[in-house]
């Protein structure tokens, strides 16, 4: 357990302030063990390929970031809904367990390019997970929005849509509402919506965090 809440302090530390030296320590060889043994050696392919992903573009600017993670996921990870990878109707995965199963739907997508992005740098006040309806197959959908700027039109980060493009030119998509862990707002077409007082965001979000916090690593087996 103490290896367990080392690897999640580190995640977190990460997170406020990513370096090399960080990285590193969060992929250490007891993650890799660990993983290896949930999630089988072409898992451990996949890790190692984020792994070297993350060191190589620290130093990228933001748009780059965006773009290249955006690709990394929407590349490395195939689409598969909750009921056939989980057993369960609806179920965030960590980073790491998508990383592991090398499999996920549009939450899981959305929720690792955001801590990616997060890990690389990117301010998480530019970063907003967002519910939309993608209009041409009319059902729910999750993308990651970026704000260059707060005052401006968002950048769309989908797996449906692989190509980085500003939300207005999104006409397939119909915003409902977005949220991070500052909070969650009422979404417009354009901008940033309006913020909801006393929120405390998404529920499923808070035990997302949780479960990062504790280092779990689920399998359809193991998965409650």
């Amino acid at each position: 357990m103490k290896n367990i809440n080392t690897l999640a302090l580190i995640l977190l530390i990460i997170i406020a302030c990513p370096s090399s030296s960080n990285l590193d320590e969060f992929f250490s060889d007891i993650f890799y063990q660990k993983f290896t043994k949930t999630y089988g050696t072409s898992a451990t392919d996949r890790a190692r390929k984020w792994h070297n992903f993350s060191l190589d573009h620290q130093l990228d600017s933001d748009w780059e970031k965006i773009n290249k993670v955006n690709h990394f996921f929407n590349s490395t990870i195939a689409y598969e809904d909750d009921i056939t990878l989980w057993g369960k109707k609806d179920y965030w995965a960590s980073p790491v367990e998508t990383i592991g199963r090398g499999k996920g739907d549009c939450e899981d997508f959305a929720i690792a390019k955001y801590f990616s992005l997060t890990s690389l740098g990117v301010d998480k006040n530019k970063l907003r997970l967002m519910y939309v309806r993608q209009l041409k197959v009319n059902q729910p959908h999750m993308v990651l929005i970026y704000f260059e700027d707060l005052n401006k039109t968002p950048f769309v980060l989908d797996n449906f849509n692989k190509k980085v493009l500003p939300a207005n030119k999104r006409k397939d998509l119909k915003p409902i509402y977005s949220f991070n862990a500052e909070g969650l707002w009422l979404a417009k077409a354009k901008g940033l919506g309006r913020k909801v007082n006393n929120s405390r965001g998404v529920s499923a979000w808070d035990v997302l965090v949780q479960r990062i916090e504790e280092g779990e690593m689920q399998t359809l087996a193991t998965v409650k």
